[in-house]
């Protein structure tokens, strides 16, 4: 079964392994010492890492509010 993370650009991450690899992002780009085209592609997966673990979140959440009837 595909999670949240499922998308167009791979394979499904879980949301542990979403939440890491961004984090290594935000240190690079926080780091320096980038190309701005390398900046501009950091950016870009933090941007898609973000999105993945946002629906993550947000399928967790729907499964732990009850529905409105």
């Amino acid at each position: 079964m595909a999670g949240p993370g499922s998308g167009e650009t791979g394979p499904s991450l879980s949301y542990e392994q979403a939440r890491a690899e961004l984090a290594g992002v935000v240190e690079r780009l926080e780091s320096g010492g980038s190309t701005l085209e390398e900046s501009l592609a950091l950016w870009e997966r933090g941007e898609e890492l973000a999105t993945i673990c946002q629906r993550w979140l947000d399928a967790a959440r729907a499964r732990l509010t009850p529905s409105e009837s």
